[in-house]
């Protein structure tokens, strides 16, 4: 079967985990083609994204021109289902947080993706994210009667989920795919009950990079590493207000932020402030070998995320063996254990982080050790690449036209 993936930006730093997830579909045999509403080309600085780029085919490069064809042309050769399509579009529009003349440029998006899966003989079409993209292939699929399902994420989805039409989009999908029981539960809310059966948790994978090698020993320099893009609800705020409790006490430790964004400037100005230059490093963006590397640099990874679905670079700290600080939030339960592979503490929450962070400073090397241990047999148990993409493909040949 030939299957399209869909996503709003594609590659992106951020979504390793949809890369990893494509090359397994392969792996097994699949063909999947690429396709993206825009490109972030001058953020990508691994290889394999870089590699991903080249194959993946960008709606809104085409140009005004182009979608402006592709709708005349559609509407010419379909105009039952145009109209249907259109009808659609306003009607998800109307109550929307982005408008009815955006979703009408979702349905010129439509029209020339339906254009190219026709053109290509795809089976089946599949997102990630239930945002934008979501409505572009939601129209398509009226455009095309190609099925369409969708992995949701969360938080963005449930934030806005009336905004952004989720009921709709997962009553007309094939089916749809959460990435934990929490997801599950929280797209529960947004369906009707006959809907629930279309709904199955097919996890995020890590490959071999992560997973491929014996675990390498723990490294005695106290250091932790927060890895993510430096933004509101990751929390590197509130890590640093926790990093300040543990320097003015006296203890030795660094922290190292991998990763760039909207906060860069203000992180590095409170660094300053707070005297936390010789504790606090800053890396900016890094491919998925120096993540690796920075992780097996470090005792602990951090993540005191305010909002997430399930952090993927999670399961990249517990499958080389580094034990996890985070929050109980979302899906992270679900793989992070306090006292067996890590901390949780409640999220928001300064001095409940300092407690964890200074707990795992005066935690044996060996305890520290086991801990790791501990999360890479639940990762290679519930999080290996291969096995969900496995998964997966059994729900689109299922679904398949």
């Amino acid at each position: 079967m030939r299957i399209a993936y869909l996503v709003n930006q594609y590659p992106k730093v951020s979504h390793s985990f949809i890369r990893r997830e494509i090359l397994g579909l392969e792996a097994l045999g699949a063909s999947v083609l690429r396709y993206s509403v825009r490109d972030l080309a001058s953020e990508l600085v691994d290889a394999a994204d870089k590699q991903e780029f080249e194959q993946t085919h960008y709606l809104l490069k085409s140009g005004a021109a182009s979608l402006l064809k592709a709708v005349v042309t559609t509407a010419i050769a379909h105009p039952i289902r145009f109209l249907q399509a259109l009808q659609l579009a306003v009607k998800v529009g109307w109550n929307s947080d982005r408008g009815l003349l955006l979703h009408v440029a979702y349905l010129a998006e439509a029209c020339l993706l339906q254009q190219w899966l026709r053109t290509a003989d795809v089976s089946h079409l599949h997102v990630h994210f239930g945002t934008n993209s979501a409505t572009v292939a939601m129209l398509c699929q009226v455009l095309t009667q190609i099925p369409y399902s969708l992995t949701i994420h969360g938080p963005e989805e449930f934030d806005k989920a009336t905004a952004i039409a989720l009921s709709e989009k997962i009553h007309r999908a094939a089916f749809i795919v959460a990435i934990s029981s929490f997801t599950k539960s929280q797209l529960f809310r947004w369906c009707d009950y006959s809907d629930w059966g279309k709904i199955h948790v097919v996890r995020c994978g890590v490959d071999d990079l992560f997973l491929g090698q014996d675990l390498i020993a723990l490294p005695s320099t106290p250091q932790f590493v927060c890895i993510g893009r430096l933004s509101e609800q990751k929390g590197h705020l509130l890590l640093i207000e926790a990093a300040s409790q543990l320097a003015a006490a006296g203890l030795s430790f660094k922290l190292v932020f991998v990763g760039d964004g909207p906060l860069r400037q203000k992180i590095e100005q409170i660094i300053v402030q707070r005297h936390l230059e010789q504790h606090i490093e800053v890396t900016g963006w890094a491919t998925n070998a120096e993540v690796r590397q920075h992780l097996l640099q470090s005792q602990v990874m951090v993540a005191p995320s305010f909002a997430e679905g399930l952090p993927v670079v999670i399961m990249e700290a517990l499958a080389l063996g580094r034990p996890v600080i985070s929050t109980y939030i979302a899906g992270i339960p679900e793989l992070v254990e306090s006292g067996v592979n890590g901390w949780l503490v409640p999220a928001g929450d300064a001095v409940s982080l300092a407690v964890a962070m200074r707990q795992a400073l005066h935690t044996p090397l060996d305890q520290l050790t086991q801990m790791g241990k501990n999360g890479r047999d639940r990762v290679e148990q519930h999080h290996q690449v291969a096995i969900e993409a496995t998964k997966l493909l059994a729900l689109f040949e299922k679904y398949q036209a």
